[in-house]
């Protein structure tokens, strides 16, 4: 197994050097990295067979994970990498083999100024209370997103963070702040706990990593009615689709409820997207909702497919629609006109934005 081990870290090493967001371990397959959202095989890695896959992916657990691996058929978790990089890791079994795949955290948080992320998301890191979500696909730069924003807090306030993950990813070093990461799992059962417990911590800022379930999405937002400031992602697409998300997970008696309580507590949504770049490597195209009166009026009255038309008109206080994003990056050449349609909500509208 050390020699595995060694072979697991030269394939990490890979990763850095070649400038990669993902490792993926596949059976009857070369090493495939993720390189600008393109799949990639490492073409001088032998084909992986399945003890391959199972020996280099299990140098990395430990014997209790291996445990719970074998009961639960995949999971998930962090790792170091000789200091040097952290990689969030998920094994899991595919038509009976192992598999494997690994995200890169970079080590150093970025700013929101280098994320290229809009200057206006700064205000929401001086709220006092509220809740704000930063949504869009898996491996879209959720998580880098919220990052920046709890590490601004970090450097310009004085208060107590507490984050809960599964797993921790971006590890924060406290400035200001008193920062307490908890890893579902590790240091606390599961998101709900997690999240009930802040009430006793006297924490100010909570982080959730993801909001799965009924119990932690009322929580979040009676911890946001109650003086907390809560950050959290969901894996949806769009500013109104998240308000219905959260609206619909919940049961009819419930809805009118929990509809009022957003309404209150929602500070804003920013949906990012990572687009391949004219110039090389990846940039960003973004939504961002602002939750003012007329926002906060359509979620009550159970109007969310309004919301849309609300962030088309309200560019002059730092709204912006993903249509319009995509509209800018096209016409200053940094994006395709063919890469901007095939993330587009609305392809018509897209060419109407540019003139086509």
């Amino acid at each position: 197994m050390p020699n595995r081990q060694q072979e697991m870290y030269d394939l990490l090493e890979e990763v850095l050097k070649k400038d990669a967001t993902d490792l993926h371990l596949v059976v009857g397959r070369r090493p495939v990295l993720r390189i600008n959202g393109s799949l990639c095989p490492i073409e001088d890695r032998p084909v992986l067979s399945e003890d391959d896959v199972k020996e280099l992916s299990f140098s990395l657990l430990s014997p209790d994970q291996q445990e719970k691996f074998q009961v639960q058929k995949d999971i998930d978790f962090a790792c170091n990498y000789l200091n040097k990089a952290r990689f969030r890791a998920n094994v899991y079994r595919q038509m009976g083999f192992l598999s494997s795949e690994f995200r890169f955290i970079p080590s150093k948080i970025r700013t929101i100024e280098e994320l290229s992320l809009p200057s206006i998301l700064s205000q929401f890191t001086r709220a006092t209370q509220g809740f704000f979500l930063v949504v869009g696909p898996s491996g879209h730069g959720k998580s880098t997103a919220l990052a920046a924003m709890i590490d601004e807090i970090n450097h310009t306030r004085f208060d107590h963070i507490m984050t809960i993950e599964d797993p921790v990813e971006y590890l924060f070093q406290p400035d200001k702040c008193i920062i307490d990461q908890r890893e579902v799992g590790i240091d606390v059962l599961d998101f709900h706990r997690g999240l009930r417990s802040m009430f006793r911590q006297d924490a100010d800022v909570v982080m959730i990593g993801e909001m799965r379930d009924p119990e932690t999405i009322s929580t979040a937002i009676t911890a946001a009615e109650t003086g907390h400031l809560i950050f959290s992602t969901l894996h949806t697409n769009t500013a109104a689709q998240t308000v219905d998300r959260i609206i619909d997970i919940f049961p009819p008696h419930q809805q009118s409820q929990i509809r009022s309580q957003l309404a209150v507590t929602l500070l804003g949504v920013l949906s990012r997207r990572l687009i391949p770049c004219e110039q090389g490597g990846m940039i960003n195209a973004i939504e961002l909702l602002i939750a003012n009166t007329a926002v906060r009026n359509l979620i009550r009255e159970g109007k969310a497919h309004q919301i849309d038309m609300v962030i088309d008109t309200s560019l002059e206080e730092g709204m912006i629609s993903l249509n319009r994003s995509l509209a800018d990056l096209v016409l200053r050449g940094l994006v395709s006109f063919e890469n901007a349609e095939l993330y587009s909500p609305s392809p018509a509208e897209l060419r109407l934005l540019l003139g086509q």
